[in-house]
């Protein structure tokens, strides 16, 4: 079964997704300019993390129940949940702490385990934003502008080693190559509800169960490393009145 979705929806997708490339260089920019601030990377990963939570669970997750059920939606959540959580574990990267993959990690610089960290949470965010807009292109708009709101905080946090260790030529490559992660995660979306019109909600709640993983596996290494629990809270807080003035401005 096929669909043909108008040109115009692929070009304001792709427009859309494209924010993440400006925001996450923009990102890294302020981890290269301004002064390292262990408050600021609180914060800003509490907040980074609470409006990608508010969208998967207020917006993406209910959208996708409407259209496809319960049953379909909540089998999507945990499966983008299980495969981010799989790939979390198989490919080494590193974050705001360090981990290890099921392959030797210290086998590759950190500069390219922080690259694929940060091409795990682009691509999904893709799903989210086309098949968000494919939906309801409202809905599309607000989570463009949401995740790319959510990437200048992350990608701060992300680059931070990196500029530690002076690999900033790197570090914009690849920065701006995880930005067009997010394109191309919204190329697939395209193309999937192009064979299979039904795939729409299926790609949505997926998205949001990997943003939910992700979220979560951020927030919970960060207050662990920096033991400020209150600006996590207070980044989340910030992210709750963001959104309800995205939700505001954006037409339902």
């Amino acid at each position: 079964m096929f669909t043909d979705l108008p040109y115009t929806t692929y070009i304001t997708v792709l427009l859309l997704a494209f924010l993440s490339v400006f925001s996450t260089l923009l990102g890294v920019a302020l981890a290269i300019y301004v002064v390292k601030s262990e408050q600021a990377i609180a914060l800003g990963i509490g907040f980074s993390a609470g409006i990608m939570l508010l969208v998967s669970f207020f917006e993406l997750v209910p959208e996708a129940v409407g259209d496809a059920g319960m049953g379909l939606a909540l089998v999507a959540v945990v499966l983008g949940m299980l495969i981010v959580a799989a790939l979390h574990w198989i490919i080494p990267h590193t974050h705001l702490v360090d981990e290890k993959g099921s392959f030797r990690p210290n086998l590759l610089r950190t500069a390219y385990l922080v690259a694929f960290g940060l091409i795990l949470h682009d691509v999904p965010e893709g799903f989210a934003m086309a098949n968000s807009y494919i939906a309801s292109p409202s809905l599309g708009i607000l989570m463009a502008i949401a995740i790319a709101i959510h990437n200048v905080p992350e990608e701060f946090a992300m680059a931070v080693p990196i500029v530690a260790v002076k690999k900033r030529r790197f570090l914009y490559t690849a920065a701006f190559l995880s930005g067009l992660a997010e394109p191309v995660g919204a190329i697939i979306g395209l193309v999937a509800v192009h064979f299979h019109p039904a795939l729409n909600s299926f790609f949505m709640a997926f998205a949001a169960g990997a943003m939910i993983f992700v979220s979560i596996h951020e927030l919970l290494p960060m207050a662990r490393r920096y033991h400020k629990i209150h600006l996590f809270v207070l980044g989340s807080v910030i992210s709750v009145f963001v959104y309800m003035l995205l939700t505001a401005v954006v037409p339902g």
